[in-house]
């Protein structure tokens, strides 16, 4: 029995799922199409995107299928070669939705290692380079760009996002770096919506200006697919990463690179990899042994976003993050880290108390947010002006999980003042 015929005879859910999945639902019964734990409300979905149900059953069948079948599938000895048609279908969903050819993209894991291999393996610096990054960027890019010292003997510049992220003022900062950077600046990472602050960077400005100074940007999408309407055409970068286990509720363990191909050769390939040739963007991210359950169910989790339709689905994300921030603006001393533009933030939005910007404080506004009114939120740190708290609803949260949130702070927001 192939994939298609296991997948298709199996699954009463599904096809239960799919019959009644012929128009969009309601933005208002979003929330029933999740099965969730609603005794903590979790306003931490930044993380990663819990799958819908049609989409974990699907996730669940594959599963399923791959354990009978195993290595059998896995090394194409199936009539037809489905395992690799199994991949490149999902190769062809996320450059459908992107706006690319298949062709341009190397799956991997997680937003991680997709910016990681390209930070890493960005193969235009030498000795006496500069690279530079901002305090909004995820940690883990950060460490990536710092590396580049060891591993590269470039100089790795910092600075901060101003506060209020205004677009005006992020794209003066990031004028101003460039052009006060070292003549030898090569590469600029930028992340497209920052897990710190949840603000969506102006991408295809910040792009265009370190273009024209013979600067390349790599850009951590890691946050936005699926969650920001756009394509790689408005982004206008070279080199971006993704994750497919956040905004687009794909199993975890699911990830992209994008490579324009004029610029492939700029990024070398992983080490070790040698199932495919250097002219292969496939080639630029590890094989290894991968969920292939994960893989294959990313094209429903794609039809799953484009039935919500792109648009529609952030307009409801941002209404979300409206609705608790309208209703905590007359909290004295708080700060709202994301400006009102819909251009500059999506579902994301990080808060602050005076007291907060010790870390230690932040943590402990998280921790008693959780223990007293059940609801969970995650502190950050990393900010140059200090630490904040993260709220991040999704699409299966309530605004009644919402109006536990603003009653929250309500009530403990003068003890850290």
């Amino acid at each position: 029995m192939t994939r298609r015929e296991f997948v298709a005879g199996s699954v009463g859910t599904l096809a239960a799922a799919g019959a009644a999945a012929q128009s969009p639902p309601t933005l208002p019964d979003l929330p029933a199409l999740w099965d969730v734990d609603r005794s903590v409300a979790n306003l931490e979905n930044a993380y990663w995107g819990v799958m819908p149900r049609e989409i974990e059953a699907e996730y669940l069948e594959h599963s399923r299928f791959l354990n009978r079948r195993n290595t059998v599938f896995v090394r194409d000895a199936i009539a037809g070669r489905e395992r690799t048609a199994a991949m490149e279908a999902a190769r062809a969903a996320v450059g459908r939705l992107l706006g690319a050819p298949a062709s341009e993209f190397a799956l991997t894991r997680n937003g991680t290692e997709s910016l990681q291999n390209l930070i890493l393996q960005y193969g235009r610096l030498t000795a006496g380079d500069a690279v530079l990054y901002a305090d909004l960027d995820y940690d883990e890019m950060q460490q990536a760009m710092e590396a580049l010292r060891q591993t590269r003997g470039v100089t790795v510049l910092r600075f901060a996002i101003p506060e209020p992220a205004t677009t005006a003022n992020i794209l003066a900062a990031y004028e101003r770096q460039l052009a006060t950077a070292p003549a030898r600046l090569k590469l600029l990472l930028v992340t497209h919506l920052s897990n710190r602050t949840g603000v969506v960077m102006p991408v295809k400005e910040i792009v265009a200006m370190a273009r024209a100074r013979g600067v390349d940007t790599i850009v951590d999408a890691a946050q936005t697919i699926g969650h920001m309407h756009y394509t790689l055409a408005d982004l206008d970068a070279d080199f971006v990463g993704f994750s497919l286990h956040k905004w687009l509720c794909a199993p975890i363990g699911t990830g992209a690179i994008w490579i324009r191909p004029s610029r492939l050769a700029d990024i070398e390939p992983c080490m070790g990899s040698t199932m495919f040739p250097p002219d292969d963007t496939r080639s630029r991210s590890s094989v290894g042994t991968v969920n292939f359950a994960a893989t294959m169910t990313v094209p429903a989790a794609i039809t799953f976003h484009e039935r919500l339709g792109g648009v529609r689905k952030q307009q409801h994300l941002q209404s979300l993050r409206n609705y608790w921030v309208e209703r905590v603006r007359d909290i004295r001393g708080l700060e709202i880290l994301t400006p009102d533009d819909p251009a500059r933030h999506g579902a994301v939005t990080s808060f602050r108390l005076p007291k907060m910007r010790d870390y230690a404080e932040a943590q402990r506004m998280a921790r008693i947010l959780l223990e007293k009114h059940h609801i969970l939120t995650v502190a950050r740190r990393g900010l140059d002006k200090g630490a904040a708290v993260r709220v991040t609803p999704t699409l299966y949260n309530t605004t009644a999980e919402l109006d536990r949130l603003v009653s929250g702070l309500h009530a403990e927001s003068g003890a850290f003042l």
